[in-house]
């Protein structure tokens, strides 16, 4: 009766030609189940930031990861998010039980600026599938006043 289907935001009513093509490339190269490029490249994760007025806050959606497959890694002025999901039918199954195998896995991986982040602020914490990262924004450096004695 009822069919589930691909929600677009950005639907324009001009044509444009090379946005049709670039859309029918990355759908032809995207695994149409999970939105994650499966063909040995590494996908991306969808997040959201939000300005909480003294900090930002990162959620990512990272469902069906460990802990443990979850890496952070700062490094100058970029943080990256890296996540590894394994799968239990990575070893061939030998009695052939599987009807349908959709769920994605491999490496994730998303990178962040955070020129305006103090990094050794930056907690994180993971429940329910989603990672969040609560980064508090730099104080801004005033200049120092002095006054100056005249000769």
């Amino acid at each position: 009766m009822f069919e589930l289907r691909p929600f677009h935001r950005n639907q324009d009513i001009t044509y444009n030609p090379f946005k049709a093509m670039e859309d029918f490339e990355k759908r032809f190269f995207e695994d149409p189940f999970t939105g994650f490029f499966q063909n040995g490249d590494i996908a991306e994760f969808k997040t959201d930031i939000s300005d909480q007025g003294d900090s930002y806050l990162l959620e990512a959606d990272l469902p069906g990861f460990d802990k443990k497959d979850i890496h952070l890694d700062v490094q100058g002025n970029v943080l990256t998010i890296n996540a590894q999901r394994h799968s239990k039918h990575e070893e061939k199954d030998k009695k052939g039980s599987y009807v349908r195998l959709e769920r994605s896995y491999g490496q994730y991986s998303r990178q962040f600026d955070i020129s305006g982040i103090d990094p050794k602020g930056i907690k994180a914490k993971y429940t329910d599938g989603v990672l969040r990262l609560t980064m508090p924004k730099k104080q801004p450096q005033l200049p120092e006043s002095h006054t100056l004695e005249i000769e």
